[in-house]
């Protein structure tokens, strides 16, 4: 069940967001709402990609495995290929 959420904004950016949903016919909480989902959807995504570095990281630490360039390239000509079993 979706409950209401309370949002400040400046005269100024309140005014540009409605005259952008007045030009796209659509309401101004629809608009919020596909920014917030936007955002959310992005740091997600950029979080889970920090953090798969990270477990890369300690997974080279930890083993000294990696890929060489030759394996990288070979691989990116061919993505649906396997990578090899200790990246998997």
């Amino acid at each position: 069940m979706a409950k209401a959420v309370s949002l400040k904004l400046e005269d100024e950016d309140r005014d540009r967001l409605a005259q952008l949903a007045a030009k796209t016919k659509r309401s101004p909480h629809y608009l919020m709402r596909q920014a917030v989902l936007a955002f959310i959807d992005r740091e997600e995504k950029r979080l889970a990609f920090f953090e798969e570095a990270e477990e890369a990281w300690t997974d080279y630490r930890e083993t000294g495995q990696h890929l060489t360039l030759d394996d990288f390239e070979a691989w990116s000509k061919r993505p649906s290929a396997a990578l090899p079993k200790w990246r998997r």
